[in-house]
């Protein structure tokens, strides 16, 4: 029976990539794992796949009766629906964990690191197995979008060296530019309808019991947002609905190195006082905030009594 290998709703590159790289060690082992998507791909995710010649791997909604590896998380809420109607053989992540549970011991292996490429780098060394050049690529892009080319305050050591070595095993020699190229398709916003925006890089959480969805978009200047903003907080409006507590959307400028937060919430002076800050409207300039993991999450959580 094959295992499928997946990432989190709302896929990003390295939910798709580490699915890809996790299948392809896997099966170098001789092990039958397929790797999956549990969404539709954001347009920088489509260019890396199309750079480094991957097709979109196959779409999985529902795990009932299946076999499931998880990448790049370990949270319900983020995983296929019907989860535990499977059964998780393994995860393999760098985020906090989540509340996915077994009834039988899995392989587990989550590290403090900016990306899960870097995790999957080191299980690829562990394992004695060399990494395809094509995989390089993708594990190579995934890394440098999730660090935004090491800028995030996520970025450690161990990325730095994975992206040097598999840069080489790919040849790759500008990542630079490859980055410039990623982002210039992570940003690209232009006639995109608002709430396909939000859930272009979008995750949920179970904050105390409250739904908490955070989205996040990278631009090169949040002009590329200024005649959306309205659209913005009307989609994350209807993405709140009833069952969510509060709904936040990074607009992340790149190049300020900062972030203007979008906020709607049953409790906004909860939300202010996670962050330190007064909401100008329904946003407010978060100087240096780059990452959600390590940003803002931790934050929320801390607000929430977690």
């Amino acid at each position: 029976m094959s295992v499928y290998v997946i990432g989190h709703k709302s896929p990003d590159t390295d939910s798709v990539t580490a699915a890809i790289a996790y299948a392809a060690l896997m099966k170098a082992k001789g092990e039958d794992y397929v790797p999956a998507v549990s969404g539709k791909l954001n347009p920088e995710s489509e260019m890396v796949l199309k750079q480094f010649g991957f097709a979109t791997p196959e779409l999985l909604t529902d795990a009932t009766g299946k076999k499931i590896a998880l990448v790049d998380h370990s949270d319900l809420t983020q995983a296929p629906d019907n989860l535990n109607a499977g059964e998780v053989v393994a995860v393999v992540d760098h985020h906090k964990i989540g509340d996915v549970t077994t009834n039988q011991p899995i392989f587990f292996f989550n590290m403090p690191v900016g990306c899960t490429g870097t995790v999957l780098k080191i299980l690829y060394d562990m394992e004695g197995v060399k990494v395809e050049p094509k995989v390089a690529g993708l594990m190579l892009a995934a890394i440098l979008s999730d660090t935004v080319n090491f800028k995030s305050p996520t970025t450690t050591d161990a990325d730095k060296k994975a992206v040097k070595e598999l840069a080489a095993i790919a040849g790759v020699t500008d990542t630079e530019g490859l980055f410039m190229e990623m982002l210039k398709a992570k940003s690209a916003v232009a006639g995109v309808p608002a709430m396909d925006l939000l859930h272009r890089d979008y995750k949920d959480f179970d904050m105390n019991g409250k739904k908490v969805g955070v989205g996040q978009l990278e631009l090169a200047t949040l002009d590329q947002v200024a005649d959306m903003r309205d659209a913005l907080y009307n989609a994350m409006k209807e993405q709140k609905g009833t069952e969510r507590h509060s709904v936040l959307l990074m607009l992340t400028d790149v190049v300020k190195e900062g972030t203007d937060l979008m906020v709607i919430s049953d409790d906004p002076a909860l939300i202010e006082g996670a962050f330190g800050d007064k909401l100008d409207g329904v946003s407010m300039w978060i100087d240096g905030m780059m990452s959600r993991k390590k940003q803002t999450v931790p934050n929320l959580q801390k607000a929430f009594g977690c």
